[in-house]
Parts: structure tokens; sequence; C-alpha cells
């Protein structure tokens, strides 16, 4: 009786050995082919160079080409839903941003969800926004808009680029926290956005920071606050807007490194460390500072909670603010 527990034993060790075995050989094997990394916005963006040069960076590393994979529309929906779909192996990838967390509150129908259907790698870096009016406008403080806009309910407009956007939802949210009544005016991309609040035809834009400096540097635009925890090393002037009397108000536009759910632990883990060598990089960090990329890494349960805080959050914004797409 004893020979054939022992026996039993054995046998169970030997296939947890080769269990084992065979995960390590996986992982040891990882990456034998050329890996794909889809990026769902359109070529020539800030997200597609971006993604361009952490590819750069992960092939290097890995030693396999890692080529990047146009695939826009829909919020990001459509190059998120190709690797929802995809083969958990770590041959296809999903350059992540804040927009998929948003979109996931605004699509009813989409064919996957954003917390179950992807295994999150790493954050990779973030572009930080800021408030900005007009010259004209009569305040130069976020305590003083507060009280502008008060004072004239629903005087003051807003540009966006477009429903849904992040700066349409920051604009939302701004209102929400402060009780203004400020008009929503959406665009179409950020272009139009820029010569009607140069010209003074809307007062207010939640605005991406590389997009605007250079024209609060030049005057002619006031930036009030940055959405963000931190204050901008380039312009240490610039408060915060917890700083300048919204506690907690942050807004994050990020960008990360998603695999298909399922993805095995091993080869998250060798991507990670790899996401972690390319953002300490300096030449990397150097090339995406012109294009106001702040670079940042993080570990994969990192980034899992800040994903799943973003989704809650613009959901109640979504909700309260009662936003449509067009």
């Amino acid at each position: 009786m004893k020979k054939v527990v022992v026996r039993g034993a054995a046998l169970a060790l030997s296939i947890c050995v080769l269990a084992f075995s065979a995960g390590t050989a996986q992982a040891q094997a990882y990456p034998s082919k050329p890996i794909r990394l889809v990026v769902p916005f359109p070529p020539a963006g800030a997200t597609d160079v971006l993604g361009r040069a952490i590819a750069q960076k992960l092939s290097e590393g890995l030693g396999q080409p890692v080529t990047v994979e146009n695939r826009p529309g829909a919020g990001s929906t459509i190059g998120a839903d190709v690797v929802a779909k995809a083969a958990h192996d770590g041959y296809t990838l999903l350059l992540a941003s804040g927009s998929l967390a948003i979109a996931s509150n605004l699509y009813s129908k989409l064919s996957f969800d954003i917390l179950k259907s992807f295994t999150p790698i790493s954050l990779v870096g973030h572009v930080p926004h800021m408030l900005v009016v007009n010259p004209s406008v009569p305040a130069n403080s976020v305590k003083e808009l507060i009280a502008l806009a008060k004072a004239r309910p629903g005087q003051l407009s807003a540009a966006s680029q477009g429903n849904g956007t992040l700066s349409h939802l920051e604009l939302e949210m701004f209102k929400m926290s402060t009780g203004v009544d400020i008009l929503h005016v959406p665009y179409k991309g950020s272009n139009n956005v820029m010569s009607d609040l140069l010209a003074g035809n809307v007062s207010v834009f939640f605005d991406s920071v590389p997009s605007s400096m250079p024209l609060v540097k030049a005057g002619k635009l006031k930036a009030l606050g940055v959405v963000g925890t931190k204050r901008l090393p380039t312009s240490p002037d610039i408060p915060t807007l917890s700083e300048a009397g919204l506690p907690g108000f942050e807004a994050k536009n990020w960008f990360a490194l998603l695999a298909p759910a399922g993805t095995p632990k091993e080869i998250v883990e060798l991507l990670n460390a790899q996401v972690q060598k390319a953002v300490a990089s300096p030449d990397l960090v150097s090339q995406l500072a012109s294009q106001g990329v702040i670079l940042e890494g993080g570990t994969s349960k990192q980034l899992a909670a800040m994903m799943q805080n973003d989704v809650a959050k613009w959901g109640k914004v979504v909700k309260a603010a009662n936003v449509h797409l067009n």
C-alpha cells in the first residue's frame, strides 16, 4: 500500500515538474517570431509616434521585430477589439490610452470589456493637460474663473475636441466639481478649436500641454491650472487644479501596454521588464519630451488599478452629465 502511495506522489511530482518545465520553456522561447503592436489611432499622430518609439525599444530588448499596425476609429475601440480577440500568446499587443476607459462608458455594445478582456502589462507614460482661457477672459486664476462663471451663468463657453473626448469630460468634471454653468461647444478635432479660442469665439479649453504651451508663452492664451497631481517641471509657476481650489481634480491622458486576457505570467513579466528599461532610457525620454510625453512605468497591478479607477471615474461623469455621442 505504501509503495502505491509513493508511486502516486512521485507521479504527481513528475507531472508538476513537467508542467513547470513546459511553462519555463515557453517563457524562454518567447519571443521566437515578430510581435504586432496595435496602435488604435492614425499614423503620424502623438500616439503613433509613441507607439513606434516603444516598438523600437522593445524590438532591441527582445531581439525580434515589433511592428506597428494602425487600427484607428471609434474612440480607439476598433484597435482594442482586434487585440481582445487575438491569441493570448504575447505576439499581439495594444498601446491603449485613457480614451479607452472613456469609450467603455460611451459605447453600449462593445464586444470586449476593458477590465476583463486584457492583461495589463505596464503604464508607458502620459501627456499632461491644462486649463487655458482666452486673454480677454477677466480671470487670472481658477478661483477667479469659477467666480466669473457663477456671476455669468451660461455666458462663458468652453470648447472640446468633440462629444465624449477627454477635453469634454474634463469640462463636465469641472462643472460638476464647481457647480458652474458653462456652455459646451463641441468641435471635430483640435485645429478648429484653437483658431476659435484665439479669436475669442470660445473662452475656455482643456488642452494638452504641448499643444497650448507655446501659445501661453507667446501671451496668446492664459494657463490657469495643470490637470494633474504635479506641477510641470518646465513651468513650475502654473499651479495644479488641486492646488488652485479643486482638491483631487485629476485627469490623465495615459498610454499603456496591454495584452489579450490570459497571456502567461512569464510573458507579461518579461514585457513589463522591457518597458521599464525603455521608459528609463535617456534617449527615449529626450525624444518623447518634444512630443509632450512624460514617460513612466510601473507594475501590471498598478496599471490594472489605474484602469479600474479611470473607468469608474469617467462612468460617473458620463452618467451625471448625460453625455451622448453624435
